[in-house]
């Protein structure tokens, strides 16, 4: 069957981002895929109707019957009613956070491949929407430091004297981490890093960063963490505790994919930071990184002020669909063959990524969780 692929507008609050950018447009032509695109669905993103038209995307003014369909959020119950069954759909989705589309989804016999399911392994690292997304949410947050701070990043020598530069601790050494600390660094911070992996020490010091050591491993036989005993726990805190009230502003990204973040500063670390003080909380999405914190606001508590956005990619939603786009490409690039779509399930890629297909859930913590009757 040729392939047909409908982008539609996104509708869900505060949601920019577009599925596909013209340049992809032009790329997944040459796969033999026909283009159709929600008029307008590219407007949030500053991206009009007519560089698509250019690449040769077809316009539409609503859904397109498609055999395959590109969103950023999860889709409606409206519009899965409206998808043919055995439609492919690519989407970032967290079934744990969206049971009753899940649940559509089985029972339409919608195949859905659900972005943060892309297995992380190195194969796979380009269609890794996670990373693609986390990276632009690390260089918002270094812009967020230096925004809401009341002194500037850089050491600045004036006339009447030399001004030093404010010290950046960020916590998490992912992607997403690594990007703030490179951010911040450019803007000419003084940059620390801090990981419960001690094993990515080289990459916080190959941004220009301090490696925040605690004198504690966690590393444990077969690769695994190992349990800390009280008197460990209490030295990592006790470390940790003098480098976050040491730093102007400190960035958090512990975030775990549909699930509650882990709160690692306590309200105690909070209350002895110093005076006009910063934190980028980048997991508001799941709570947020501390228990001060209020998703998508901005609050000032004690001496710190605490910043949560929402949504940060968004924020970046050109470059954000750009990065988006190029990831759905290569992942339905393992799907077309000679101008068809063809689901090779022995695929590793594919065979993690799916979350629903055939009117089965397919990821099995998914299903645990969408179909376990509640208690």
């Amino acid at each position: 069957m040729p392939v047909s692929l409908f982008v539609p507008g996104e509708r869900r609050a505060n949601e920019k981002r577009v599925a596909l950018v013209p340049s992809v447009a032009n790329k997944l032509a040459k796969l033999g895929v026909e283009c159709f695109l929600q008029s307008g669905a590219g407007l949030a993103a500053r991206i009009p109707d007519a560089l698509y038209a250019a690449e040769g995307v077809q316009i539409v003014s609503a859904a397109s019957t498609a055999n395959l369909v590109f969103r950023v959020q999860p889709s409606e119950l409206a519009d899965i009613e409206q998808m043919a069954p055995g439609t492919v759909l690519c989407c970032f989705i967290y079934a744990h956070r969206e049971p009753e589309i899940v649940r559509a989804l089985r029972d339409r016999h919608i195949t859905c491949f659900a972005m943060e399911l892309v297995p992380r392994i190195t194969r796979a690292q380009a269609m890794d929407a996670l990373s693609s997304q986390a990276a632009l949410s690390g260089y918002a947050a270094g812009l967020l430091a230096a925004t809401n701070l009341n002194r500037i990043l850089p050491m600045m020598t004036t006339a009447v004297g030399s001004l030093r530069p404010a010290k950046v601790l960020v916590m998490g050494a992912g992607v997403a981490g690594l990007q703030a600390l490179a951010t911040a660094k450019r803007l000419g911070a003084m940059i620390e890093g801090y990981d419960v992996r001690s094993e990515v020490k080289e990459q916080v010091e190959s941004v220009g960063g301090k490696f925040v050591d605690t004198g504690v491993s966690a590393s444990g036989q077969g690769g695994y963490a190992r349990e800390l005993t009280d008197d460990e726990k209490a030295q990592v805190e006790q470390v940790i505790t003098r480098h976050i009230q040491q730093a102007d502003a400190v960035i958090t990204t512990a975030a775990i994919p549909g699930r509650p973040s882990p709160k690692i500063i306590s309200e105690a670390q909070i209350m002895g930071m110093k005076p006009g003080s910063v934190i980028i909380d980048l997991a508001a999405e799941g709570g947020g990184n501390t228990p001060l914190t209020v998703p998508g606001e901005t609050v000032e508590v004690g001496p710190v002020t605490i910043v949560a956005p929402m949504n940060v990619p968004s924020r970046l939603a050109e470059h954000a669909s750009e990065l988006y786009a190029r990831n759905l490409l290569n992942l339905v690039g393992l799907m077309v063959k000679d101008g068809e779509l063809i689901i090779d399930w022995e695929d590793e890629i594919l065979a993690g990524a799916v979350l629903t297909h055939a009117g089965e859930i397919r990821n099995e913590a998914a299903r645990k969780a969408v179909e376990t009757p509640e208690v």
